[in-house]
């Protein structure tokens, strides 16, 4: 019989259910209820990982072991060790009964190989799952009153403030600290002038382009983004808060808390739920009321009749296609002819900023699509198969190696073992001797040893896996290739945009040679023999 142990924890502390306390539990359960060799456990262990969900690769790799009938049973120290919540939970639980693998868990002493120990189990995962969302409820609903107090709980601030402490003592004269937003003057005062330009610009492209133009600095002295330019204007923290303020504000379904004074700002808390609050703050606003509603509307009238720039349904490289001087996505630009319109793909830094940011020069959609598509088709896919096998063979010799090392390895870690045993067996016997300090620095020796054994098991097995992966790669990327070469001719526009992105990882565009770089998916230079320049890289000139 073979069995899986399986510990986590959430954040390392060193305390109470460590991973090594839950190992150690586990490993004394199993020694009192079955008869098994330390050879025929294998230990899945997971830190700093949360059980709200099952995104852990030693989790996933115990599924995968357990599809592969790798062990009999499944021990853990505690059911939300494996998953806090009941979906998650039921999943697995069926599945391993479909696998015909028993689970036990030793603190609720549940062990599915009973009908009882199965209703038992899935009883106590439903109270489990209860606690948590109990707890993060509890937790929502104090952040939510704190909030109503309009201190500021944390978090990135506001461009224009700084954040300072105040220390108090409540009721209980014990010492308490919050936090309040103060003016930074000089910061606040590019606050004001892009509220003001964008008021007579009345567009944030070019309110963009006008800051980026003047060298105006944005937090931690980087340029503004279009994105944090949006998110400072419509930040209610500026505004002097009127009744205007607060029906714009609830007209948004915001829960406004506190009265109007037209003197203090206003903070925002859970904006992206489905009950958002702004509270009364306690620092005062920079922004009259009028000023900041007029911003939102031209916001809100702009964001409805702005079309989404840069992508198309009738393009191919959208998405994939990069501008080589400054490694910003390309995108679409429109212009009508005599023959129609004409598509070109535009360097995005360019598009937003002007020439100045970006000189990459535009491409016709019409010519650089079917020379990409040319050039794959004409690509000798034989010869890359070719060498894809050939660097399939150098990793499949690379793990042979590796597995020498392993087996190496693993035979002296068991060597040290059993002279670990052999040592507390003899500790036993001279406990009260002269010796028994020498025979525990002894034993202390050999456990570092093993433990830097085993560290560098973990390292030489996590390298055989990603080599495994590359592998898998290559086989997915030569299919691909076989499959775009027999569909691409007669396919529509949304099967070949299916068939190149699942070959492309990106097109470079070269303006300045008329280069184009053409990278395809799969392809790790770390683990394979390719020359990722020469063979992988496909130049195209025009």
């Amino acid at each position: 019989m073979k069995i899986a142990i399986y510990s986590r924890k959430s954040v390392f502390t060193g305390k109470g259910e460590s991973i090594e306390n839950q190992i150690q539990l586990c490993n004394d359960y199993i020694n009192s209820h079955y008869s098994v060799s330390k050879d025929d456990i294998y230990v899945y262990q997971d830190e700093g990982y949360s059980g709200s969900n099952t995104n852990r690769p030693m989790f996933k790799k115990l599924l995968s072991d357990a599809n592969s009938k790798k062990f009999d049973c499944l021990v853990c120290y505690r059911l939300d060790r494996i998953s806090r919540n009941i979906s998650d939970f039921s999943s697995l639980i069926e599945h391993l009964n479909k696998l015909n693998i028993d689970f036990v868990s030793i603190k609720e002493q549940f062990d599915t190989s009973t009908p009882m120990g199965r209703a038992m189990l899935y009883i106590s995962s439903v109270f489990a799952q209860l606690e948590r969302e109990t707890i993060a409820e509890r937790v929502r609903d104090n952040m939510y009153e704190l909030a109503k107090t309009g201190r500021w709980l944390g978090g990135r601030t506001p461009y224009g403030f700084k954040s300072s402490c105040i220390t108090y003592f409540d009721e209980n004269m014990t010492q308490r600290k919050m936090y309040k937003l103060e003016t930074d003057k000089e910061s606040m005062e590019v606050v004001k002038y892009i509220f003001n330009k964008y008021i007579k610009l009345g567009s944030l492209t070019k309110l963009h382009k006008h800051l980026y133009e003047n060298g105006i600095k944005g937090p931690y002295d980087g340029s503004f983004s279009p994105s944090s330019v949006s998110t400072l204007l419509r930040n209610p923290a500026y505004v002097n808060a009127t009744e205007e303020v607060f029906s714009y504000l609830r007209s948004k379904h915001f829960d406004v808390i506190g009265f109007p004074d037209n003197k203090h700002g206003l903070l925002t808390y859970a904006k992206n739920s489905s009950t958002p609050i702004a509270a009364l703050a306690n620092h005062e606003g920079v922004i009259c009321a009028k000023d900041w509603i007029k911003v939102q509307q031209l916001l809100d009238i702009n964001s409805n009749k702005a079309p989404r720039a840069g992508t198309g349904s009738n393009t191919l490289l959208s998405g994939i296609l990069k501008c080589s001087i400054c490694g910003s996505s390309m995108r679409l630009s429109y212009k009508s002819s005599a023959n129609g319109t004409i598509i070109y793909y535009v360097c995005g830094k360019k598009k937003t900023l002007g020439k100045s940011a970006c000189s990459c020069k535009n491409i016709r959609a019409d010519i650089i699509e079917p020379l990409v598509i040319s050039r794959i088709k004409n690509v000798n896919v034989e010869s890359m198969i070719k060498e894809y096998k050939k660097s399939k063979l150098i990793n499949k010799q690379n793990n042979k190696d590796l597995d020498i090392k392993i087996s190496s390895l693993s035979s002296t870690m068991k060597e040290k073992e059993k002279l670990v045993d052999n040592l507390v067996m003899q500790l036993a016997k001279f406990k009260d001797s002269l010796a028994s300090s020498f025979i525990i620095k002894k034993i202390e020796m050999l456990n570092n040893e093993i433990l830097n054994l085993k560290s560098e098991l973990d390292s030489l097995k996590s390298h055989t896996q990603e080599i495994n992966n590359s592998n898998l790669n290559l086989d997915v990327l030569i299919n691909n290739l076989n499959r775009f070469n027999d569909e691409i001719d007669n396919a529509n526009v949304d099967k070949k945009k299916l068939l190149l992105n699942s070959i492309l990882e990106s097109v470079d565009w070269s303006s300045s040679n008329n280069t184009l770089i053409i990278n395809y998916v799969g392809f790790n230079p770390q683990l394979n023999s390719l020359n990722p320049t020469d063979k992988i890289n496909s130049k195209l000139h025009f």
